[in-house]
């Protein structure tokens, strides 16, 4: 009967193309669209931040903000670079997450994967699944740069007979599944995070495609890397570089999406693991093992990685002092320029962990101006206090 039912299952999720409850700063994770909408007000990351309560939840424990590590990167028990010794055809990197993923179906550690396949017709429009055996995982490999509603998929999960789930997702959808994962009927979860900055609408990404290729029909994937330039790879296999300083931010200020200009969660704090590339020297993978659940994931690829040690050289903090006005004003140099400042940041700027740190300040510096201008009244209470303390380290503008 229906009023035995929890109180979710009583709820009904938003028909496509509702507003939904955060409005402009949707990031249309996904919650939305299914009936743990109920809890939407607690759950919804750009509604209610909760990263510290999450964290305690998640790892035992809050971040440490007097530990410089913690303070930008999370809670962790070790960090190291990796890449696979086999690399996965076809993946964005070496494969390391396909890999974990499809270990632990071909394991038993878990009946499902929630991971994002593409649609038939748009190699980046993303199509969230359950994969119950490996083909599908691998069917997922490849970054969809585009806001995903991974989360659309949890009301299948608490219908299946799956007890216990692998998620991977990024920042926003992982804070909405740790507020309702005790309601998921499982057994156990395990969560491998990826991090993550700047998701665009579809009509965002062809945008900075077009502006920013050579030939944007034929991009497979795209990344920032390390190198301080954009690497698009090609249907042929080729590798097209752009500079960031060559971006033509005057016409892309407004392309990334409100939510990502809101979000302080760059490094997928409430994961049990990360893996990611931001700091890890070029050609290699960043890991964050965060808890022992992440350590179990990772145990079972480390006989297919390669490992060394994390290092940071440089000092970011001067080019960060510089890219906030730059960002601000739109300021667009000319190619050749920006060649120059890009091969001169690249033999003497920050490298490794400082890198990560660069990429953090410059995205958490641009969004706490974004939110005190646009949603002032949301300033004290949706900035965490981690990202305080790191923004509090640079002048900003005054309004």
């Amino acid at each position: 009967m229906t009023r035995n039912l929890p109180l979710h299952k009583k709820a009904k999720a938003l028909k496509p193309g509702s507003r939904r409850p955060a409005k402009e700063l949707c990031s249309e994770c996904g919650l939305c669209d299914t009936y743990f909408i109920h809890y939407v007000k607690e759950a919804c990351a750009f509604i209610n931040q909760q990263i510290d309560k999450l964290e305690a939840q998640t790892h035992t424990r809050c971040r440490n903000l007097d530990n410089p590590d913690e303070l930008y990167f999370g809670v962790y028990q070790e960090m190291m670079a990796a890449r696979k010794t086999e690399p996965i055809p076809g993946a964005q990197w070496t494969g390391i997450v396909s890999t974990i993923a499809m270990e632990m179906l071909n394991k038993g550690m878990v009946e499902g994967v929630v991971c994002v396949q593409n649609s038939k017709e748009d190699r980046f429009q993303p199509v969230p699944v359950i994969a119950r055996h490996p083909e599908e995982v691998l069917a997922a490999r490849v970054n969809k740069p585009t806001l995903s509603p991974n989360l659309s998929v949890l009301e299948q999960v608490e219908k299946s007979e799956i007890k216990n789930l692998l998620v991977i997702g990024v920042g926003c959808q992982i804070q909405a599944l740790r507020a309702v994962e005790k309601r998921l009927g499982l057994e156990k979860l395990y969560v491998l995070g990826t991090p993550c900055v700047d998701n665009v609408t579809r009509s965002g990404l062809q945008k900075f495609l077009e502006t920013t290729s050579k030939s944007p029909d034929t991009v497979v994937h795209y990344e920032f890397m390390q190198d301080f330039r954009i690497h698009f790879r090609h249907e042929d296999g080729s590798v097209e570089t752009v500079p960031f300083f060559g971006l033509k931010t005057n016409q892309l200020k407004d392309v990334f999406a409100p939510s990502c200009m809101s979000c302080f969660d760059y490094v997928n704090s409430l994961a049990d693991l990360v893996v990611g590339y931001m700091g890890a020297p070029f050609g290699w993978q960043w890991i964050l093992v965060r808890n022992e659940r992440g350590k179990q994931m990772l145990e079972l690829v480390k006989n297919q990685l390669q490992t060394q040690p994390v290092t940071s050289k440089g000092d970011r903090k001067t080019a960060v002092q510089q890219s906030i006005p730059a960002y601000d004003r739109g300021v667009t140099l000319p190619m050749w320029a920006a060649k120059l400042m890009g091969a001169v940041i690249e033999k003497i700027g920050p490298k490794g962990l400082e890198y990560a740190r660069f990429s953090i300040d410059s995205h958490f510096t641009r969004n706490y101006l974004y939110l005190k201008r646009n949603y002032p009244q949301k300033l004290q209470t949706h900035v965490p206090e981690f990202a305080k303390r790191i923004v509090e380290q640079y002048k900003l503008p005054e309004s």
